[in-house]
């Protein structure tokens, strides 16, 4: 009996973890990955080499929908952080770095997000 219920256990931690994506992105990473990127944010500046290598760096880590509207919680959290952020310029940022997504970004709507 004993052995059953561990069997049991067992079955459902390897389902969950099947089904349950690791999230390995943190706010952290998202953050220093854009923090370059603040002048073109603002309308300050072009995307600079340095910005574009973090957002194809973001990129590459949200890389499934989990961890891609986790990205996009984060930047809602912090956008108010970013003093004149022009959140248009949020979705033209990735097209400016050669980046394509299948999706566009709006801070309102993160869960929506494939």
């Amino acid at each position: 009996m004993k052995g059953l219920v561990v069997s049991l256990l067992l079955l459902v931690v390897m389902t969950y973890a099947m089904f349950e994506p690791c999230q390995a992105l943190t706010c952290q990473d998202v953050t220093s990955s854009l923090a370059p990127c603040a002048n073109y944010l603002t309308g300050k500046g072009a995307a600079t080499q340095q910005c574009c290598g973090g957002v194809r760096k973001l990129n590459g880590l949200a890389n499934n929908t989990a961890n891609r509207r986790f990205a996009c919680n984060c930047m809602k959290d912090n956008a108010g952080r970013l003093k004149g952020l022009r959140y248009e310029r949020i979705n033209q940022l990735p097209g400016q770095c050669g980046v394509g997504l299948s999706f566009t970004i709006d801070l309102n709507k993160c869960n929506s997000i494939p």
